[in-house]
């Protein structure tokens, strides 16, 4: 069973702030306050309470710097993550509540993981009659050796063990969990946060879970809120490619759009249903440019390429419309400050 991929659209804000929330708390028992740890990212102590906030993964990947940086505490990431019961997820936490079984509650997590802003992947779960097991990918950072990709599977980890815990009783546990990285400073204190073994430099980041968990009851089933939630959730996948403003919507229509065919500007305001003149003017008034954000999708996706596959860098740069390797190798550098090089040996 495989959760499906997705490249992120870092600026739409479309998610509950909850997780900025519990990161914010959980400075403030530290004495940061709520403006130093909201710094950057135009959100104020107020919004965190409205129902109608809604924030980006940018804004959430601010704050998590923020805290990195403020921080004195190595284990702020797990006791941020405590913090997040089923409760607050909303909707998608009432799918998970109602759940009638943990693999139904896994099934329902992989297929909609994406509606909440997870800072993870759900990549693969698999069944065997001794052991069950889910796999991880980090949605933040793809380098083990970054502060935010531990940081993010820290947080999760944490708070998917609370989830579990006020479903299936203080006794739950994970079998084992594995993480990529090296073992970090506080790593003797996973074990107490997680409860069960820990290990690092591990081939992939994966929770191993005793199956006599999956098929356990959960306290609280209930078929109809079940299926409330699902529609719910389903439908804010559909709604995703609608909303988050014209540079959004720029984004998403290039990264479908096959590559060497990106779309000229009189083509993409055609695809949007609008004038050429009203395309530019709203993504001025959106402090962007059409330009800009081909410029930005082309790197992400060069990237993408680099790290993930095989391709030379004459076929990344034909694949992106460069018909002179040497004119995608400057703009590349431009982007980055690096060369392609660079990325292909495993650079952040």
């Amino acid at each position: 069973m495989t959760a499906s991929s997705f490249l992120l659209d870092w600026e739409s804000r479309l998610y509950a702030p909850q997780r900025i929330s519990a990161i914010v708390a959980t400075l403030a028992e530290e004495g940061v306050g709520a403006p130093e740890a909201l710094s950057g990212t135009g959100l104020t102590p107020d919004m965190l309470y409205s129902t109608s906030t809604r924030v980006s993964y940018a804004q959430l990947l601010t704050v998590i710097k923020n805290g990195l940086r403020l921080s004195q505490d190595p284990d702020l990431a797990f006791r941020a993550g405590t913090r997040m019961h089923v409760a607050a997820y909303g909707m998608y936490g009432y799918g998970i509540l109602s759940s009638p079984t943990l693999l139904e509650q896994i099934q329902f997590t992989l297929k909609y993981n994406q509606v909440t802003g997870s800072v993870i992947r759900l990549l693969n779960f698999a069944r065997e009659e001794q052991l069950a097991w889910l796999t991880m990918g980090v949605a933040l950072s793809t380098d083990p050796t970054d502060p935010v990709y531990r940081f993010a599977l820290e947080f999760f980890s944490a708070s998917q063990t609370r989830i579990c815990r006020d479903l299936y009783g203080d006794e739950f546990s994970f079998q084992a969990v594995s993480f990529v990285y090296a073992a970090p400073p506080n790593a003797e204190r996973y074990a107490g946060y997680l409860g069960c073994p820990v290990l690092f430099g591990q081939p992939v980041n994966r929770w191993d879970i005793n199956p006599y968990w999956l098929d356990k009851p959960s306290r609280t089933p209930d078929a109809v809120s079940h299926l409330m939630a699902e529609e719910f959730c389903q439908q804010f996948l559909t709604d995703m490619s609608h909303v988050g403003g014209v540079a959004s919507q720029v984004r998403r229509a290039l990264l479908e759009k096959t590559p060497r065919q990106f779309l000229t500007t009189e083509a993409m305001a055609i695809e949007l249903g609008m004038q050429v003149r009203t395309l530019r003017r709203r993504l001025e008034a959106e402090g962007t440019t059409y330009r800009e954000l081909l410029a930005g999708v082309r790197k992400l996706l060069a990237i993408e390429y680099l790290r993930k596959t095989r391709m030379s860098t004459v076929e990344v740069a034909s694949r992106l419309g460069y018909s002179d390797v040497s004119n995608f190798r400057n703009a590349f550098s431009r982007w980055t400050g690096h060369t392609p090089q660079y990325y292909r040996k495993g650079g952040r």
